[in-house]
């Protein structure tokens, strides 16, 4: 009778032992990805506001939106880097609003149309857009707050290849880079 009590405690220690060791170590598994919905879209186009980066103090002022009607283009003629009198009074007019918003920063960006080598395109892009940067300096506005690049005939405004075209690509644009309000 001893063993059977022996027995059957060994037991009940070896099932409870079983268990215990069941129980211990195993976690729930993680759950499945979820693969039903593709993950959102973060790249940009060319045509988009760049996104305000977090922890910055600065937001991208789009052109073509919110200020398009003054931060328009401006064209040269062909072969010229001079301001035009057509482009002084939308230049007067970017002046105007950039010296009511003392701390914005500008990009003068310089082009071109097709004619002409990679090497002189860049380079008459670069005299269009200190041109530009010297003519709203006389206009009152800060010249540190200017920046200039020259895309020479890489991003053209219109694609076409008659005059037309090219006079849309003799131009100088601008972006804006303004603080946070």
């Amino acid at each position: 009778m001893k063993l059977d009590v022996v027995w059957w405690k060994s037991v009940g220690v070896v099932f409870t032992a079983a268990i215990l060791v069941a129980g211990c170590g195993k976690s729930k598994p993680a759950p499945a990805p979820d693969i039903s919905t593709p993950p959102p879209d973060t790249s940009t186009s060319d045509t988009e506001t760049p996104p305000v980066r977090e922890g910055e103090d600065v937001q991208y002022v789009d052109p073509n939106s919110q200020y398009a009607s003054i931060l328009r283009p401006i064209l040269f003629q062909f072969n010229e880097y001079r301001i035009t009198e057509e482009a002084k009074p939308t230049l007067e007019g970017i002046a105007k609003l950039l010296n009511q918003n003392a701390t914005w920063k500008v990009l003068i960006e310089g082009h071109c149309d097709e004619r002409g080598t990679n090497e002189y395109n860049l380079t008459l892009g670069e005299q269009r857009a200190q041109a530009t940067r010297r003519y709203l300096a006389s206009l009152g506005v800060d010249d540190g707050r200017f920046q200039t690049v020259s895309y020479g005939e890489e991003r053209p405004a219109n694609s076409g290849h008659d005059e037309g075209a090219w006079a849309e690509n003799r131009r100088c644009e601008f972006k804006v880079e303004a603080p946070r309000s």
